[in-house]
């Protein structure tokens, strides 16, 4: 069984994004589950041209999951995604500079795509390790959508499961700032990508 285990690199406003040392560290991990699974980790570049390149080599090698992360940063849970709108910002650049001149991803397609993932089931995974989650049907309208689309479209007629999720921003410091807001550490965001990426592998085997 193969798995693709994706983030993203730094963007405009955010100069490090934790989604990259969290598909890292996920790939790493041990577990009993995995045993057998070959877990493929890449990091997309912030950019439309980035994942239209890689996107085609990552399907080309047949996964059967593919688990996506990236950051929302004035989010503070984690978001597990389902669907992706047909829908790009034309206001925000990429990494690269380069801004749609359009709002729409591709003309005559459908305003959404439903992804293909137990999702209740995600969300039940995550909840009772005391990570803030959630289901959300909006994936924004920045690369984090985009890839979501393609992703889904090339698996339109039957494919790899596919999920999106979106962390919130992630503290590296042990030392807590003085914040009304909570944020995360990276250790329990990794538990919880363990647990959804073992409960898609059990969906995939059935």
């Amino acid at each position: 069984m193969r798995v693709v285990l994706a983030g993203f690199g730094p963007f405009p406003g955010a100069p490090f994004n934790p989604s990259a040392l969290l598909v890292k560290a996920l790939t790493r991990r041990r577990r009993p589950a995995f045993f057998g699974i070959e877990r493929c980790r890449h990091v997309f570049a912030t950019a439309y041209a980035a994942v239209d390149r890689d996107l085609p080599k990552l399907f080309a090698a047949k996964p059967d999951i593919v688990l996506i992360f990236g950051l929302a940063g004035r989010r503070h849970a984690v978001c597990i995604e389902m669907r992706a709108r047909n829908a790009v910002s034309v206001l925000f650049p990429d990494a690269s500079g380069y801004r749609p001149k359009e709002g729409i991803i591709a003309e005559g397609e459908p305003q959404s795509r439903r992804g293909n993932a137990p999702f209740a089931r995600l969300l039940g995974a995550v909840r009772p390790l005391g990570v803030p989650a959630q289901l959300s049907r909006d994936a924004g309208r920045y690369l984090c959508n985009y890839a979501y689309w393609r992703a889904l479209e090339r698996s339109h007629g039957g494919g790899p499961l596919i999920v999106f999720v979106h962390i919130p921003p992630v503290r590296l410091s042990s030392r807590r700032r003085r914040s009304k807001r909570r944020s995360l550490s990276l250790p329990p965001l990794v538990a919880a990508a363990e647990a959804l990426l073992i409960t898609l592998l059990a969906a995939s085997r059935h």
